[in-house]
This record gives C-alpha cells, sequence and structure tokens, in this order.
C-alpha cells in the first residue's frame, strides 16, 4: 500500500473539489521544482521500448494518458509529466472563460471507487489558455487540446464557436478533440449526429492537418454511435475516443440524478462501447479508450479490445499518484505472459484473432473443461512461430511418454544363453568386425576399443580386415579376425618405445591393470 492510499482515507473527508484544488496547487508549485521533478520521474516514469507507440504521426513512450477534466487551465503540465504519463489532453477548452455549474458539483463514490461531476466546462477561455501554453510548447510528451462549446452559445452558432476555440490553440497542441459528448453542457449532445460532424471535419481540415479526434457518449443507442463514427472516419478523423461519462445512473448506486458518471462504475459500460467500435472499425482508425481504468489488467484488456492508447482520470484520484508507473509495469508483464514482444503486437489481438483473454478464474466458479494444449493455443499469441512455453512442455511430455521403451521381462538363464547363440549363428557380414564379449565395468574390450578406431580410418580398415569368402565358415573367420587383431595390438606396442598418451592407450592400459586384480 502506497503512502497516497494509506493518507486516502483523511483526504476524502475534505470536499472532492477543494481536495482538487489543493492538488492542482502542490502539482503545479512544487512538482516542477528541479530537484522534485528529478525524483518523480525516476520513481513514476516507465522507460521499456517494449511500451512504445506510434498514433497518427505522434510518438508516445508509453500507452497511459491523462483524460480530459483533470487540468483543465494547462496550469499541471510540468508536474503531470512526471508523474509517468505518455501523454495529457487538456481541458475542456471553450472560447470565452466560464465558472461552469453551482457547487457542489463534484462527489466521491469511495467504495465503488468512482465520480460523478457536474462541473460544466469551467475554464479560463481559450485565449488565456493558449498564452500560458506558448510558453512551454512544443513539449517533451504529446499533448493534446480538447475543445468544447460554451454553455451560453446558441446550436446554431457551435459550428463558429468550436472554430474559434481551434484557431486560439492552433499551435499549441499535437492533436484536438472535438467534445461533442459531456453531458453537463445542454443540448451539447444533440451535436452527435452525422450532419454536425461532417460541417465540424470540413471547417477543421481548412485550419490545420494535426490529427482531430471525436470524443463520444456511452450513452448513445449503437445503430447511432455507429453512424457518427463513421461519418468521422470518412470526414478525416484521426480517432475516436470511447467514452465519455454516463447518465445511466442504474450502474451506481446512489448516484445523483444529475452529472456524469466515471471510474470503476463506467468500466464495463466504456468496455462495450470501446468493442463494439473495435469489431466495426478496426483497422480503419486509431481508439483511445477511457472510462473505468485503474489498473494494468483493464488496460491490457482494452488494448487487446483494439485501443491504441488509453486513459485515466478517476483513478488517479483513488490509488494516487502511483498509478502510471503501476499500469506501465503491469502491461510489461503482462505482454511478456502472452509471449508479445511490443505493445503494438498485443492492440487488437482479441479482434483480429475473434478470442478473447482467458482470465484467471476462482476455483469455486464452474470453468469450462477443455485440453490444455488447446486452451492456451486460442489464448495465447504465437511469436515468431514458436509454441507458448507450456504448450512446449506439454508436448515434451507427450513426446516422453510415447518414446518410453516396455519394461523388461525376466529371462532365465538357460534362456538368455540360447538367446545368445542364436544371435551369434544370425550375425551378418556387417557385423563380422564385432565380437560379443561382455563388457567389464562399463568399459569396451580391446578388440571392441581397436576395431572402433580402425573404423575411424577406412582406408587402413579395408587393407587389413580380410573379407570373407564366398563358402569360408564365418566362425572360423572370427577366430582368424581375433589373433589378427591381437598380433597387430603386439606390432603397434613393440614399435613405440614410449608410452602413449592417448584415450585409447590409456583405455587399454586400464583395462589390463582391471583385468589383472580379477
Amino acid at each position: 500500500m502506497s503512502i497516497y492510499q494509506k493518507i486516502s482515507p483523511y483526504l476524502f473527508r475534505i470536499d472532492a473539489e477543494k481536495m482538487h484544488d489543493i492538488a492542482e496547487w502542490t502539482i503545479k508549485n512544487i512538482a516542477p521544482l528541479p530537484l522534485v521533478q528529478d525524483y518523480l520521474v525516476s520513481q513514476y516514469c516507465v522507460f521499456d521500448e517494449s511500451l512504445h507507440t506510434q498514433v497518427a504521426g505522434m510518438r508516445f513512450y508509453n500507452p497511459v494518458g491523462l483524460a480530459a477534466g483533470f487540468d483543465k487551465n494547462a496550469t499541471m503540465v510540468k508536474g503531470l509529466s512526471a508523474l509517468g504519463f505518455g501523454f495529457l489532453e487538456l481541458g475542456t477548452i471553450t472560447q470565452a472563460p466560464q465558472s461552469g455549474n453551482p457547487k457542489p458539483r463534484l462527489f466521491r463514490y469511495i467504495q465503488e471507487k468512482s465520480l460523478q461531476n457536474e462541473m460544466g466546462f469551467n475554464n479560463q477561455g481559450s485565449l488565456k489558455i493558449a498564452e500560458r501554453l506558448e510558453k512551454i510548447y512544443p513539449y517533451s510528451i504529446p499533448l493534446g487540446i480538447n475543445v468544447g462549446k460554451n454553455k451560453i452559445i446558441a446550436q446554431s452558432d457551435s459550428l463558429k464557436n468550436y472554430e474559434n476555440v481551434l484557431l486560439d490553440c492552433l499551435n499549441i497542441g499535437d492533436y484536438y478533440v472535438f467534445n461533442l459528448s459531456s453531458p453537463n453542457t445542454p443540448k451539447l449532445r444533440d451535436l452527435q449526429n452525422v450532419s454536425f460532424v461532417q460541417e465540424l471535419f470540413a471547417m477543421a481540415k481548412t485550419h490545420t492537418q494535426k490529427p482531430i479526434f471525436i470524443k463520444i457518449s456511452p450513452d448513445m443507442k449503437p445503430d447511432d454511435m455507429l453512424k457518427v463514427v463513421e461519418m468521422s472516419i470518412k470526414c478525416g478523423a484521426s480517432g475516436i475516443i470511447a467514452t465519455n461519462t454516463t447518465i445511466d445512473y442504474s450502474v451506481l448506486n446512489g448516484a445523483k440524478e444529475s452529472g456524469g458518471v466515471s471510474g470503476e462504475a463506467l468500466k464495463e459500460k466504456s468496455r462495450e462501447i470501446l468493442r463494439i467500435l473495435s469489431e466495426a472499425f478496426f483497422g480503419k482508425t486509431t481508439f483511445i479508450s477511457v472510462g473505468g481504468i485503474s489498473d494494468a489488467n483493464e488496460a491490457y484488456q482494452r488494448i487487446r479490445l483494439g485501443a491504441s492508447l488509453v486513459q485515466v482520470f478517476s483513478g488517479l484520484i483513488f490509488q494516487g499518484p502511483t498509478l502510471c508507473r503501476e499500469i506501465n509495469e503491469g502491461l510489461l508483464q503482462l505482454l511478456k505472459n502472452d509471449g508479445f514482444t511490443s505493445l503494438n503486437e498485443a492492440i487488437g489481438y482479441d479482434i483480429i484473432n475473434k478470442t478473447k483473454r482467458v482470465s484467471k478464474k476462482p476455483k469455486t466458479e464452474a470453468i469450462e473443461k477443455t485440453s490444455i494444449e488447446t486452451q492456451i493455443q486460442q489464448d495465447t499469441p504465437k511469436k515468431r512461430g514458436r509454441k507458448p512455453k507450456i504448450v512446449e512442455s506439454v508436448g515434451k511430455m507427450e513426446e516422453s511418454k510415447a518414446e518410453k521403451k516396455p519394461r523388461k521381462t525376466r529371462t532365465t538363464k538357460t534362456e538368455s544363453k540360447s538367446a545368445t547363440q542364436d544371435s551369434k549363428k544370425q550375425t551378418n557380414t556387417q557385423n563380422l568386425g564385432k565380437e560379443s564379449i561382455p563388457k567389464k565395468r562399463g568399459r569396451k574390450s580391446k578388440v571392441e576399443l581397436l576395431a572402433l578406431s580402425l573404423q575411424e580410418k577406412p582406408q587402413e580398415d579395408s587393407k587389413t580386415t580380410p573379407k570373407v569368402q564366398a563358402g569360408e565358415d564365418s566362425t572360423n573367420h572370427i577366430e582368424n579376425l581375433k589373433q589378427q587383431t591381437h598380433s597387430q595390438v603386439e606390432q603397434t606396442t613393440a614399435e613405440r618405445n614410449q608410452p602413449r598418451n592417448d584415450a585409447l592407450t590409456q583405455i587399454l592400459v586400464n583395462e589390463k591393470v582391471d583385468s589383472q586384480k580379477e
């Protein structure tokens, strides 16, 4: 348990928005100090090439980003980047400054690890925020600008309102997000239609070639959602951010009947939206998944379902500043476990292969019985043509079982003797150079050793070993071969006055000593 989690029960006694203001002041003023920032980077940033990815021409050193709404006025960029985020999405930013909805407007549900907010796009306005960002842009990690509509702007003027924010922030962001899905601006979600999306992207493409994303609601009807996403792709959207907060209050016990719900309560709904969109459009666009992501397992599941990047917000409130490090370190381990060498290999794996990752279930749950090899082959990606380690080991076990020899049955001395005599009679001409002499203490006999050495010299062997003549008795031939072999040993010994150091002579000497002992 981290220090933050130990003290969080006391911090949660403070009003949620007031606590957020305290955190903002700390991250804005303390975290950027040189020594503090160096320490934070060493503690919270995870640098590993296998987490690197590229989306819409932007390079990300890890896939975990901060969702819009946490840093509305871009005051915490330096401090937040030291906590290990791969990218930051700032805002939502509107053209004119606005204070948002009346307080209280931010509520915690601690047991459910969820939030409910009615903030209403409170921010300092696009001009002031752009002026602040101009001092640090371009930055070391990608910065996204979340663009929204002012509350007082009529629906008919919405397009112009979005355009003005885009123009004010044109040179201080790496990508832009059109937010049409916040539940806290009246009638904003009505703009999630095919006609307005066409107008919006047509306008944006006249001003910038930078990546533009659209953020959608989790509460749209599936058919309407698919139509809006399809039109966004046709009009040049670089990707889809799924999803914003939900107004389906059934997902959270005790929820108020206003504002948007986020955190753990949104997790399943957001994941299902991603699955639907990925099955329809994976490979045609890029997905950034947000909603209920607070650990590596959930982030990994979203990535396998087609998300190239993920974003967190509520998880940061309940888990604390270690969240990014925990997710990134967890992702590295999960990728390794499944045989992936990089994040890119895992993106959309479940969609491409039409299978779902099998998670570990409690023993009390009924698990479908399948063979180990079939289950793992369906669940684990192949790595450069190699089988997963578990499958490979199972295969080896089966092979070893198949290769096991049957147990030898005992035979009597009489049976053994008759079998030996029969085998001698059946000896063919290819084995005439070998003698059936029992081994002593695991060593080969002199004749066998010399026969082996002669086999290594085929030319000498062909000269010295007489061939069996037609009609010659094989038993007489073996006796002749013995005498000739022993004479060769005596001749070789006589020719060399000094003892030989080679392995064969040493073996012969050892065998002679052994025979004398016996």
